[in-house]
C-alpha cells in the first residue's frame, strides 16, 4: 500500500496534494542495499556449514562480502530517515491520532505476522517462547539477548524501531511544527550530531559481552548502536525536519547527481572508519540530501527514472521485499538451491535468480496480504461532514513550488 503524501501545512491556505513518486523508487533502492548485503554472506545464520554467497572463489567472495558489509546498515538507515520524511510530509494539523495508528498498524503487522508465521514453521520452531512472543509484538530488540533480538524472521528487527517511531510521531510532529523556519537547519544539524553522539556512547560506554560476529564491536555494542530502537530516533526526526525544510522552500538547488556523489563518498568512508561510526554517521547527511533533492525535483515536475512506473511499482513492494529476505535468502537459498557455489559469471546469474525469487515472494505478499488489508481497512468508513476533507486528504502549503497533483508514494 502506498500512503498519500503531501507537504505538511505550516501556513497559508491549503492547495491540492503533491506527490513524491521518486521517494517510492528510493525505497526499493534502500531495500536492494539490504538484499546485496544479505546475499554476500559467506555462511548463513541458520546453517553455519552452508554458504549464502554463490561465489566459489574465496578471492572473489571475501572482497564482495567486505564491500557490501556497510550496505545493509546504510539501507536500514535510509529507511529510518525516509520514514520520518514521509510521515511528516503527509501529516496535516487536525489528523486524528486513531486514524494514523490504524494505518500504521495495518501497514506493518499483517506482512510481519505472515512472515513471522512462515519463519516459525520453516526454521524457528525451537525459538523460546519469550523470543517468539516478543518478536510477534515487535518489541524484541529492546532486549540485548541475541536469541531474542535476532529471533524468528531476522529482518523484522528494524520494525521494532519503526513501531517506536510511530508511537512517538504524534508528539514529535507537534514539536517539529513549532520549530521556526530560520531554526530548521540548526535542528537538522542537531539530529546529525545526535547520531554522532550515539556512536560515541556506544563505543565508550557499552563495551562488554561476547565479540560481535559482524565487526570489531562486542555483541552489546552492536545491539545498542544498531538494533536498540531509541538511538535510531535521531535519524527518524532528521527526516521529519528535512520534510519541513523542503516544504518551506528552503532546500537549495542541489541535484541528485551531487547528492549521489556525496553518498558514494560516505559509503567509501563507511568502508574505512571503525564500527560503530560506519553504521549510519558517514552516510546520514548524503541520504538526507538525496531525499530532499528527489522531493524537490518531483515538486518541479521532474520525476525522472526514480518516479517512473517500474520504480514506483518496485517501491510499493519494497516493504515485502525486505521482510521476505530472511525466508528466501537465509532459508530458501541453502534448502532449495543447495550449497553449491559457482565460478564468477554463473554465480552472478544465480544471484539474479535469487533476486527474482525474492521479488516474486514480495509481490505475492504485497498482492495477497498488504494491498488487500490496506484497501479494506486503512480508511475510515465514516463519511466526512459536509465542507470537510476526508481524513486521508493531504494538503499543500502556499510555500511549495512547481506543479502538484494528487497521488501516492510510500
Amino acid at each position: 500500500m502506498a500512503d498519500r503524501t503531501a507537504v505538511p501545512a505550516t501556513s497559508g491556505s491549503p492547495q491540492r496534494p503533491a506527490t513524491l513518486p521518486s521517494l517510492t523508487g528510493l525505497r526499493f533502492l534502500a531495500a536492494l542495499l539490504v538484499f546485496v548485503y544479505h546475499t554476500s554472506y559467506l555462511v548463513g545464520p541458520l546453517r553455519p556449514d552452508a554458504p549464502i554467497t554463490f561465489f566459489a572463489d574465496l578471492d572473489v567472495a571475501q572482497p564482495v562480502a567486505d564491500f557490501f558489509l556497510p550496505a545493509g546498515r546504510i539501507g536500514v538507515s535510509f529507511f529510518f530517515v525516509l520514514s520520518g520524511f514521509v510521515l511528516a510530509w503527509s501529516s496535516t494539523p487536525g489528523d486524528r491520532i486513531t486514524a494514523f495508528y490504524r494505518r500504521r498498524v495495518l501497514k506493518i503487522y499483517p506482512n510481519h505476522i505472515v512472515t513471522w508465521a512462515l519463519a516459525l514453521w520453516l526454521f524457528a520452531s525451537t525459538t523460546p517462547v519469550e523470543a517468539w512472543l516478543s518478536n510477534l509484538f515487535l518489541v524484541h530488540t529492546f532486549s540485548n539477548r541475541a536469541d531474542i533480538a535476532m529471533s524468528v524472521n531476522f529482518p523484522s528487527w528494524s520494525l521494532c524501531a519503526e513501531v517506536l517511531f510511530y508511537a512517538l510521531f504524534p508528539l514529535f510532529i507537534v514539536l517539529v511544527r513549532r520549530i521556526k523556519e530560520r531554526a530548521l537547519w540548526l535542528w537538522a544539524g542537531g539530529m546529525v550530531a545526535g547520531v554522532a553522539v550515539m556512536a560515541a556512547v556506544t563505543k565508550a560506554f557499552m563495551a562488554g559481552g561476547a565479540p560481535s560476529p559482524f565487526g570489531d564491536l562486542t555483541a552489546n555494542q552492536e545491539w545498542f548502536g544498531y538494533a536498540f530502537p531509541p538511538p535510531r530516533l535521531f535519524e527518524f526526526v532528521l527526516g521529519m525536519i528535512l520534510a519541513r525544510i523542503v516544504a518551506a522552500g528552503l532546500w537549495p538547488r542541489i541535484g541528485l547527481l551531487t547528492s549521489t556523489a556525496l553518498f558514494c563518498l560516505g559509503y567509501w568512508a563507511a568502508l574505512t572508519v571503525p564500527d560503530p561510526y560506519n553504521f549510519s554517521l558517514t552516510t546520514v547527511v548524503p541520504i538526507g540530501m538525496i531525499l530532499c533533492s528527489a522531493a524537490s525535483s518531483d515538486l518541479r515536475g521532474r520525476n525522472g527514472l526514480l518516479g517512473s512506473r517500474p520504480m514506483v511499482w518496485l517501491g510499493n513492494v519494497s516493504f515485502a521485499f525486505y521482510l521476505v529476505q530472511g525466508i528466501v535468502v537465509f532459508y530458501g537459498r541453502p534448502e532449495v538451491l543447495g550449497t553449491r557455489t559457482y565460478d564468477t559469471l554463473p554465480a552472478i546469474g544465480m544471484l539474479i535468480v535469487l533476486f527474482l525469487a525474492n521479488l516474486l515472494a514480495a509481490w505475492l505478499l504485497y498482492s495477497l496480504v498488504e494491498q488487500p488489508v490496506m484497501r479494506r481497512w486503512s480508511r475510515s468508513r465514516k463519511r466526512p461532514a459536509p465542507g470537510t476533507a476526508p481524513e486521508t486528504a493531504q494538503q499543500v502549503p502556499s510555500q511549495s513550488k512547481g506543479p502538484v497533483r494528487s497521488g501516492e508514494v510510500v
